[in-house]
């Protein structure tokens, strides 16, 4: 009698084995990540800084204000904090890249174990999946 298939297993294509980097390749990589995330926390505390300065001057200069202005003054605070909170979603992903590095996970294919291609690490460095599978979430 034949034995069932492992459920598993079944349809999956064979993983590589991962490679390992040279200490000087993850420092490099840790290097760039660690700049890049630097980078952003100060791009964000200058971001947090400016909406600090603009919220003071709407409060000081409100006074006649419309329904209109009052619009977009409100418009324009919550575009500034969606641009904080993405700066703070950019800073996230650097600092779980640096996560993934040190684990020797950095560079694989989060969903199908497969190398991530290194020209995809070079434009997007905190990424998480290849480009299969991330079309395949963009689809969703």
């Amino acid at each position: 009698m034949a034995k069932p298939a492992d459920t598993k297993t079944a349809g999956r294509k064979p993983v590589a084995a991962k490679p390992t980097r040279s200490a000087a390749e993850t420092e490099k990589i840790r290097a760039a990540l660690a700049a890049r995330r630097d980078e952003l926390r100060t791009e964000y505390d200058q971001t947090l800084s400016e909406i600090t300065e603009l919220q003071r001057d709407r409060l000081t200069d409100s006074a006649g204000d419309d329904q209109a202005d009052t619009g977009t003054k409100t418009f324009e605070r919550e575009q500034e904090i969606s641009l904080a909170n993405s700066i703070l979603e950019r800073i996230t992903q650097v600092e779980r890249a640096l996560e993934r590095l040190d684990e020797g996970n950095y560079g694989w294919c989060e969903k199908c174990a497969t190398p991530i291609p290194v020209e995809r690490l070079a434009a997007f460095p905190s990424a998480t999946l290849c480009v299969t599978c991330k079309q395949l979430e963009e689809r969703r």
